[in-house]
């Protein structure tokens, strides 16, 4: 994130050749600690320090204050604002460090890393370095495919893109509020620009919060605070104990902010305006000179050093974090990093922080030639644009030709008795069908949801009521005249069927209709989708609109399933989640068999995610066991299966697949020489496909 100016200019003081400068904050540096120790602490331990990515809107009321104060005193003092020069200092002091990381991430995803991770940080280093990965995320975080991908190595630059892009018409706003030489009408401009971000980012946050907690517009409301203050605090000073008062209070709401929030606050929304308001009120505590009670804490070597690199903690701790484990063998346990290695993060980080600050950030930001001309400095910035765009699109190059290769290797290993699921089909006699997989990567071969190049595109028809296109049609009926009609219904946890359903129906000639909407539990109930918020209405109006649509089309087979243990129900009758779902799936299959269908209900496979590290496999290609989880604790009850057990409908029947994922006492990740799991929610590509026999003998169907 980026750091204003380097000092916490508001007071001014006299120098000795008479001119008016900007005195040192250290109160400043302290909220700039803060803020990074509160963003680390969050990524290195979420469960304990759960609401610490308040961090980032302590820095953004910052930047928001020091970047103002500066300009307020460039117009005050020569009555303008130098543009080229404004952005050149940006550039020399944010620049080289960010550019120095995002090489650093390239070069160790290539070493480190899995293939499959290349592709997602190269898109995102190339976003990064072109400041606009909150917009990247913000696109991502409403596509349900990116639901489950691994955060990238430069993930946290969305931050840096929000202020670089405030920082680009900040002082084109100022220039126009100049120009009124009121300084209320000026103060008026600022609160309106403010208000409307802050509305604007309450709303958002309750319409779609992933989304609101990386656009800038959300986020403008905070620097404009830290602007007010700019313009007007400093011409307030409170009286000392109020002072006192103020500043203590300020840190004890960010305090509170970062142990009360977690992941399930609507952040940012009306909750960031604590952490905002605390930081403010430190910043207008601070106007008035002299030692504050703080001050012993606050102005201490550790704080303010800390402060002083908070830019360079705040660039390598996350790359730092994301490439332990693949590191460090053993660095994880039961899914979480080692105290040890977390430790180690922190030393590391320190030190690459300490050591780019001074090897790097300091020397360029004061190196001559830079410094003789704003457009030396631009073309530098376009140089450094294109190395490490050029060093990410190498890296997509070399992905893209691994991808290629893994399909080839996938497509010769799909036979065999004991290839995947089929190694714990009886009579196979299969000798250790739990050993290291041939291949433990996930790439574009192994996705599940994988459009099936013999269908036509999606139909218009069944569309969503946002226009979401949802269904398609797979005709292998080979000319029939009364085809069987087979459905596949529910969100991406019935949609990771659909490898082994549609080489049934083409052994079968079946007419298949597969039908998906991303966190949609396909029943009549009200509910909460796995990430906590409400379900929108186009969920339910789809669900009820397709249960009889589906009827109409007099179907031979319906199999449907969904994420029903992390899709909760709540109509508030504080009945169980199996009553409700009972309740809410019987009505849509009763439609269903009353046309004449039978229904099976695909229950969903042993969790990944929630119970083992996703890359558990990739960390241990050698010995996969130690990825087994207990049986008890893989596989938790499921109100879906549960529905399809209670129904007294003798065509709703329960394919239950638990024992092609574990045996008796545990589930495992690699099962005849396949990694199960694509990611942390789904099934790979490879394994389902396997599964296509057992899922015939389970529905007594031929397979």
């Amino acid at each position: 994130m980026g750091t204003g100016t380097l000092s916490g200019p508001v007071r001014p003081s006299q120098s000795a050749d008479g001119k008016r400068r900007p005195a040192f904050r250290p109160d400043i540096q302290a909220l700039r600690a803060v803020a990074v120790g509160l963003v680390v602490l969050n990524h290195l331990w979420p469960a304990r320090v759960t609401g610490g990515y308040v961090g980032v809107d302590v820095f953004f009321v910052n930047s928001g204050f020091l970047i103002t104060s500066h300009l307020v005193r460039e117009a005050a003092s020569t009555g303008r604002i130098r543009l080229a020069r404004f952005y050149a200092r940006r550039v020399r002091r944010l620049l080289p460090a960010a550019f120095l990381v995002l090489a650093f991430a390239i070069a160790a995803a290539y070493f480190l890393m899995p293939y499959p991770r290349w592709e997602s940080n190269a898109q995102e280093v190339i976003a990064s370095a072109l400041y606009w990965e909150n917009w990247l995320l913000a696109a991502n975080s409403v596509d349900y495919s990116h639901f489950t991908q691994s955060a990238s190595l430069s993930q946290h630059y969305w931050s840096l893109s929000v202020e670089e892009q405030f920082y680009l018409f900040w002082p084109l706003l100022l220039l126009l509020l100049f120009k009124i030489r009121s300084r209320w009408a000026r103060l008026s401009g600022i609160a309106i620009v403010g208000a409307a971000s802050l509305r604007f980012s309450i709303w958002f946050t309750g319409v779609s919060k992933s989304q609101a907690y990386f656009v800038t517009p959300v986020r403008v409301w905070e620097f404009a605070l830290g602007a007010l203050l700019a313009f007007g605090g400093a011409k307030l000073v409170l009286p000392k104990i109020a002072a006192n008062v103020a500043s203590v209070a300020g840190f004890a709401a960010i305090a509170v902010a970062a142990i009360l929030f977690d992941d399930q606050t609507a952040f940012p929304g009306a909750a960031a305006l604590l952490p905002a308001a605390g930081t403010a009120l430190v910043i207008f505590g601070g106007t008035r000179e002299g030692r504050q009670w703080h001050t012993p804490l606050s102005s201490s070597p550790p704080v303010q050093w800390l402060g002083n690199v908070s830019y360079s903690l705040y660039l390598w701790h996350w790359p730092l974090i994301m490439l332990a484990p693949f590191a460090f063998p053993g660095a994880l346990v039961g899914g979480a990093l080692t105290w040890q290695v977390k430790a180690g993060i922190v030393v590391a980080s320190l030190a690459a922080a300490y050591a780019s600050k001074r090897l790097v950030e300091d020397p360029v930001r004061t190196w001559q030639p830079l410094n003789r001309h704003a457009g030396v400095t631009f073309a530098g910035m376009a140089a450094g644009m294109l190395v490490v765009c050029a060093a990410a699109g190498g890296l997509t190059w070399t992905y893209e030709r691994h991808v290629d290769q893994a399909a080839r290797d996938l497509a010769a290993e799909t036979t065999g008795p004991c290839h995947g699921a089929r190694a714990l089909m009886a009579g196979n006699a299969c000798a250790d069908p739990f050993g290291p997989a041939k291949s433990v990567a996930m790439g574009p071969a192994n996705r599940y949801y994988t459009p099936p190049a013999d269908c036509p595109p999606l139909l218009s028809e069944y569309a969503a009521s946002d226009g979401t296109k949802t269904t398609t049609q797979c005709d292998f009926s080979q000319g029939a005249a009364n085809p069987a009609v087979v459905w596949l219904v529910g969100d991406s946890h019935a949609q990771q069927w659909q490898g082994p359903l549609l080489s049934l129906a083409r052994k079968n000639h079946w007419l298949v209709y597969t039908s998906y909407l991303g966190g949609c539990p396909f029943a009549e109930i009200q509910a909460l989708n796995y990430h906590g918020t409400a379900l929108d209405r186009r969920c339910m109006a789809w669900t009820k609109a397709m249960a009889g649509e589906i009827a109409k089309t007099r179907p031979t087979y319906v199999f449907t399933s969904f994420y029903s243990r992390h899709e909760r129900a709540d109509d508030h009758s504080g009945r169980s989640q199996a009553e409700q779902y009972q309740d809410g799936l019987n009505s849509y299959w009763a439609q269903w068999t009353g046309a004449g269908a039978t229904v099976f209900v695909l229950a969903d496979p042993p969790l990944n995610g929630l119970v083992r590290a996703t890359d558990c496999v990739v960390l241990n290609p050698e010995d996969p066991r130690q990825c087994a989880v207990d049986r008890s604790v893989a596989q938790p009850a499921d109100p879906l299966a549960a529905a399809a057990k209670a129904s007294t409908d003798a065509n709703v029947r329960l394919v239950d697949l638990t024992d092609y994922f574990c045996d008796r006492q545990r589930c495992y990740a690699v099962i005849g020489k396949v990694s199960v799991y694509y990611d942390a929610d789904h099934v790979n590509l490879d394994y389902s496909l396997s599964l296509d026999q057992g899922i015939a003998a389970a529905a007594g169907i031929p397979g």
